[in-house]
């Protein structure tokens, strides 16, 4: 199974597992009037969109190049992910407001032994889910899926929260439960900011972290007939980069011989992770 097909599974599994809990945090939540656990369902329905559009992303990125399209539709992943942090920050609001409102109101929950184990079974629920998908994506080091893997574990510390919530708030302190709502909002917050940064980046085609950039220049470096290194930048195309060498050679090379020390910085450098193509200007020392 490829990447590409493993990523598919993780969004079915994704929106299948989020449809379920989503409904069930509703309709416990409304009934009981508990703000955290409608906030959680909240967050379950941010969820289910996320990996809707994990799904949709994954389908088109994983298109192969057309003449319209030389490298691919990687970049798709990432649009998308954008669109997800918009969709995050709008719950986050209705969250916050909502959750506000119960405090400022001095509203008050029916404690039921529903939302304690709705709770519960969203926490067992997600902690496998987080489990199958980090293992899944180390091992095809894809970023989309360990992403998800992030989302999931995420939910198991906010739906923790919210289990505090229902039981502090079941003691009377009637302002837990909409301070549980609060956090969540917040955390929502944060998370959609960090998909949104990480998203632009990608999409500002942001060079190469520099660690790395140093290692490919001292890579080029030591290739035999390399006089020194012009420039060096890297453009991303989805999960890869195309690295864009100018490098300086003897003057007195003949055309065969820069043509081989091309050839050598492209083979050396197409061994580093994450590399798609690298293109070579030699200019005369």
């Amino acid at each position: 199974m490829d990447r590409y097909a493993i990523t598919k599974k993780v969004a079915i599994l994704g929106i299948l597992a989020n449809i379920l809990l989503l409904v069930l945090k509703l309709i416990v939540g409304f009934m009981s009037r508990s703000q955290a656990m409608i906030a959680d369902g909240f967050n379950s329905a941010g969820d289910v969109f996320a990996s809707i559009m994990t799904y949709a992303g994954n389908k088109i990125a994983s298109q192969p190049e057309d003449q319209n399209h030389p490298y691919g539709h990687g970049k798709a992943e990432y649009i998308f992910s954008m669109i997800i942090s918009f969709s995050l920050l709008l719950v986050a609001y209705k969250i916050f407001r909502s959750s506000l409102d119960a405090i400022l109101h001095k509203k008050v929950f029916t404690f039921s032994l529903y939302l304690a184990g709705v709770a519960i079974l969203t926490i067992i629920l997600k902690l496998i889910l987080f489990i199958y998908t980090q293992r899944a994506g180390r091992r095809e080091d894809n970023l989309l899926i360990l992403a998800n893997s992030e989302d999931h574990r995420n939910d198991v510390f906010v739906t923790s929260s919210t289990l505090l919530g229902i039981f502090l708030g079941s003691q009377g302190i009637y302002w837990v439960d909409g301070m549980v709502g609060i956090g969540i909002a917040l955390w929502i917050t944060y998370t959609s900011m960090r998909i949104f940064s990480s998203s632009y980046h990608v999409l500002m085609d942001t060079n190469i972290e520099e660690k790395v950039m140093k290692d490919i220049i001292n890579i080029i470096e030591s290739i035999r007939g390399v006089d020194h290194v012009d420039d060096v930048h890297a453009k991303p195309i989805g999960l890869r980069y195309i690295i864009i060498v100018k490098v300086s050679v003897q003057g007195n090379m003949t055309v065969r011989e820069g043509h081989s020390v091309a050839a050598q910085i492209k083979e050396k450098l197409k061994g580093f992770k994450h590399v798609g193509d690298v293109l070579v200007h030699v200019n005369p020392a």
